[in-house]
């Protein structure tokens, strides 16, 4: 690869971060509960009706601790609640509470606000070709290569 070049994973984390970071300011400026990025990864990935720690781990692609430590961060700010799994009297699902949910709202506007700012900056056309190639289905990552020998 071109020394001077990016590579693809380099530059999809640029782009998240800076999601991320005018999510976070545009949260802080409504006056929202202040959250870190992995707070923020969580609450996106959080189905509306729970979801376990161990679910909410693999979705982040994190360890099941540090997903515990971000619910619990978000319980204690009263986002998140706990609640007993249907299913599993050893599980308990995360769910958003009604500020949770309000939170989420207000997010999910900024969201759409940034989508139209990046729209204006790069063009309707480059991303929805951008959207476009995120949601193909990308399959397994490959299997690494065997030993040259």
């Amino acid at each position: 690869m071109d020394a001077g070049r990016r590579s693809l994973p380099q530059l999809l984390g640029e782009a998240r971060r800076w999601f991320d970071d005018a999510l976070l300011a545009a949260l802080e400026a409504d006056g929202a509960e202040q959250v870190s990025s992995t707070q923020l990864q969580l609450f996106a990935v959080l189905d509306e009706r729970g979801t376990t720690v161990s679910e909410l781990a693999r979705r982040m692609g994190v360890t099941r601790q540090t997903a515990h430590k971000a619910v619990h961060a978000l319980v204690d700010v009263g986002l998140l609640e706990q609640v007993p799994h249907p299913t599993s009297a050893r599980q308990l699902l995360i769910r958003r509470t009604p500020a949770g949910r309000r939170a989420h709202d207000r997010a999910t506007d900024a969201l759409d606000a940034l989508e139209h700012t990046l729209t204006q900056r790069i063009g309707a056309r480059s991303v929805a070709e951008l959207r476009t190639v995120l949601e193909m289905p990308w399959g397994e990552p490959p299997e690494p290569p065997g030993p040259t020998g």
